[in-house]
């Protein structure tokens, strides 16, 4: 029977089994406690795969933004009353046989002491093909008083609904297939497979037929459109044998790629990949060298390169998991394996800080091909650049400036190549320009306002298109970006620093930096007034005041270079960040996002389900310790790296959250260990990385010079005060020129006496899509009212409201 054949639909009397059961349980994704994740190296083989509780997981294929597993594990049997699922009753090691190269070792021993596992795992460099070499060995008996099968679990195309699973062979060749949403696999033996089954989950899958009988004694052909399972017994022979899980647009691509992986060998596919690996590894900064990390350094990088995508060069996700996926199902197509610019901007600062110039160049081309229009980037998307949030956060606007800043500093974007990422940069601040300061959400995703991280980065981001625009002869946009910035760092502690709080007395401090203030509150004297919605929170928990919410976001006032890590406003704020957000485990120090903090597992262990407790980030150890160093601590910054190593998981992977409670054994939750949320976090590899680097070079490593240099060297303020409709400032500190901002051409009509002796100020073009008129109000004394209403000559009309603005003393 072929494989074409067998995936057409069958009257009776065909002779094909039809398994009952019909669609099965709702599927779930599997845990993202990811042990390991690899791909192929170069740009052929286009299958990542993921590896949890000793078993493969998701694989990814054709795109690192499509799952097409659940997972694929073995399940022992002695024919009779004696079950034994790998994943569940088994001890796990996982091992990394050679450094920096993501080739690993299972070794999964029968808690009953009966048998053992030994498995090794890549992908084939040549093909869309997962390959696994598998000992199976016996502690208790001889191998004829086991029975070995393989159960795997599709999720074709995000979905794990809708597949339909059959067996049959392709040319001969025993196989097991499945296909689905426009994707196809099929899983060969090197041993031929004895026996087979396809079914729906929970109800005529080969687990259940296996725990049940010990055997296939309800073996099924065929398993449309549902959550299915393919299972397939492995002959018991002395040796190993290999596994070949192939993928296709098609099941005869699958198998014949299957087939050809298994007829290559696995001798010649385990040296191509180790090779290819190694040859990338030998052409970084060696940042390990003296130091005894545990590989993670080496783990890091092939982290980071690992979750490029082949089709889209320079496409990264944020994670090759689903956080908490196996409370998972198909409503969370995206999981992480989606592209956040943030992240995406984070990682490409982890590749430039270990010398993988050309991948941080790829993300850099990658950026500029997925920028909107108006020079933003969405809040993420598929790799093809489609968005699936639709959120607009301006740091994701200012950090691909900042990264094309840092590509130029390295040496890598000179003359020509500088002015070919000129536009990208010059629509970005563009939209900055036009769009800021507020943002419409923190880079947590959550509230909108003023937050400490965001100014700082679009800050950074203005000063840093200042240079480019210099160097590009734009002169004029220069100097507009780089008084815009002045006039919103002026703004900073207005807008975001608390004084005289409860929460400031009781700590013993004079005020704070809150973790984001309302936009609505932008011209009172203090961040004080307004509330906060605090996202995953039950109802009726969710509004908080502004200036009781504290997060580590302000230190990034220090790392983009607003303030000195001395500063006093810093060295308070660090206080109550410390007394409110810092927990201590076993693993070292770890910092919780903001007080209050929803977005975590509930206090029993429970998966987070849309509300809980926020845990402990690993990536925010590395931020404090960047702090640290730029505080002249480095033994401090030493001592966060340490912790960083230590929060990661047994195959060196760093988590999104740590658990930070009390050790909850039965849901496998230990303090200071990974939590059920992301693993990995690339963003916390390439934090890693950063620090790393900061540490040998004894400084920041993306500390942007142009910040230090304007406002911590020089100190430099802003001459004027910025008016514009969506940001619309009351009053005007005397002896500063009142700036008006439109997005059109106008003429600005304008008084200082109660209209008695108006005047009209045409505004200029700055180049940017805004156009600005200065009114020269820097002499008058205080209290003074400044009148004014806009003219459009290109509209024909007048605007019809009149505006005001004080002078303050």
């Amino acid at each position: 029977m072929s494989t074409t054949q067998n995936s057409g639909a069958a009257g009776n009397g065909s002779g094909i089994r039809y398994a009952p059961g019909w669609p099965g349980i709702p599927a779930r994704w599997t845990s993202s406690a990811k042990a390991g994740i690899g791909a192929a190296p170069g740009t052929v083989s286009r299958a990542w795969f993921t590896l949890g509780f000793g078993i493969l997981d998701e694989v990814y294929y054709p795109r690192i933004d499509q799952a097409c597993t659940r997972d694929l594990g073995l399940i022992v049997t002695d024919g009779g009353r004696f079950f034994s699922e790998e994943k569940r009753h088994t001890d796990h090691r996982i091992e990394l046989p050679v450094p920096g190269v993501p080739f690993y070792r299972l070794v999964n021993t029968c808690t009953q002491g009966r048998y053992r596992i030994t498995k090794e795992v890549l992908s084939d460099p040549r093909r869309d093909v997962v390959l696994q070499r598998v000992a199976f060995e016996t502690l208790s008996g001889e191998p004829k008083d086991y029975r070995l099968f393989a159960l795997l679990a599709p999720h074709l195309g995000n979905r794990g609904a809708g597949n339909t699973a059959w067996v049959c062979d392709y040319k001969g060749i025993p196989m097991l297939f499945a296909q689905g949403h426009g994707a196809a696999l099929a899983l060969a033996s090197s041993r031929p497979w004895l026996a087979r089954s396809a079914g729906f989950v929970g109800t005529s899958d080969g687990w259940q037929d296996l725990s049940r009988h010990g055997h296939l004694a309800e073996a099924y052909d065929r398993a449309e459109n549902g959550n299915v399972a393919l299972t397939g017994e492995i002959p018991q022979q002395w040796g190993d044998f290999i596994l070949a899980l192939g993928f296709g647009l098609t099941p005869e691509e699958a198998a014949l790629r299957a087939r050809a992986s298994l007829a290559d060998g696995w001798d010649r596919a385990r040296a191509a990949y180790v090779e290819g690996w190694q040859a990338w590894q030998n052409q970084l900064q060696p940042l390990d060298e003296g130091r005894d990390d545990g590989g993670l350094y080496r783990t890091s990088t092939f982290t980071l390169a690992t979750h490029e995508s082949r089709r889209f060069p320079g496409g990264m996700i944020a994670s090759l998991s689903v956080p908490w996926g196996d409370s998972k199902g198909d409503d969370d197509l995206g999981g992480y394996h989606l592209v956040w610019p943030r992240d995406l901007v984070e990682t490409a600062g982890g590749l430039l800080a270990c010398g993988a110039n050309e991948a941080a160049l790829r993300v850099l081309d990658y950026l500029r091909a997925t920028q909107e229009e108006d020079g933003h980037w969405t809040q993420n998307m598929w790799l093809d650049g489609s968005p699936y949030w639709h959120g607009v956060q301006m740091d994701e606007t200012a950090l691909p400036i900042l990264l094309a800043d840092a590509a130029r500093r390295e040496g890598l974007l000179t003359g020509d190549a500088l002015a070919a990422y000129w536009p990208m940069v010059r629509a970005a601040v563009g939209f900055l320009a036009r769009n800021g300061p507020v943002t419409g959400q923190d880079r947590w995703e959550e509230d909108a306002g003023y937050s400490p991280f965001t100014l700082a980065a679009e800050i950074a981001a203005l000063l840093a298109a200042a240079e480019l625009a210099d160097l590009c002869g734009e002169a004029d946009v220069a100097a507009y970006v780089r008084e815009t910035a002045d006039v919103w760092n002026d703004g900073i502690e207005r807008w975001t620093y608390a004084s005289g709080s409860p929460l400031a007395r009781q700590i013993g401090v004079e005020g704070y930096y809150v973790r984001i203030a309302p936009a609505d509150t932008a011209d009172a004297s203090t961040p004080l007034q307004g509330y906060v919605p605090v996202k995953n929170r039950p109802p009726g928990e969710s509004d908080e005041p502004a200036a009781l919410l504290v997060s580590a976001d302000a230190l990034a006032l220090v790392r983009f270079g607003l303030r000195a890590a001395d500063d006093p406003r810093i060295v308070n704020t660090v206080r109550v960040i410390d007394a409110l957000l810092k927990v201590d485990t076993p693993s070292g120090p770890a910092w919780h996002r903001y007080n209050d903090d929803g977005y975590g597992e509930h206090a029993d262990g429970a998966s987070f389900d849309g509300s809980g407790i926020g845990r402990a980030w690993p990536l925010l150890a590395g931020e404090r310790a960047h702090y640290e160093l730029a505080a002249g601590n480095h033994a401090e910054a030493s001592r966060l790296l340490q912790a960083m190593e230590h929060f990661a998981g047994d195959g060196g992977l760093i988590p999104e959250q740590v658990w930070d409670s009390d050790d909850i054994p039965e849901r496998r939750l230990f303090r200071g260990r990974p939590s059920g949320s992301a693993m990995p976090l690339v963003w916390a590899h390439a934090e890693y990385i950063k620090l790393l680097r900061s540490l040998r070079d004894g400084h920041v490593f993306d500390l942007p010079p142009q910040t230090v240099a304007r406002y911590v060297d020089h100190d430099t303020h802003a001459a004027c005060t910025v008016w514009r409709f969506n940001h619309r400032c009351r009053t005007i500190e005397r002896g500063k020129v009142l700036r008006l901002e439109t997005l059109a051409p106008a003429v600005v009509h304008w008084s200082t006496d109660n209209w008695k002796n108006p005047r009209d100020t045409d505004t200029r073009d700055t180049g940017l899509g805004i156009h600005v008129a200065d009114l020269p109000v820097d002499d008058l004394p205080a209290g003074t009212r400044v009148l004014f209403t806009f003219r459009w000559p290109e509209a024909g009309r007048w605007e019809g409201t009149d505006f005001a603005v004080v002078v303050r003393a």
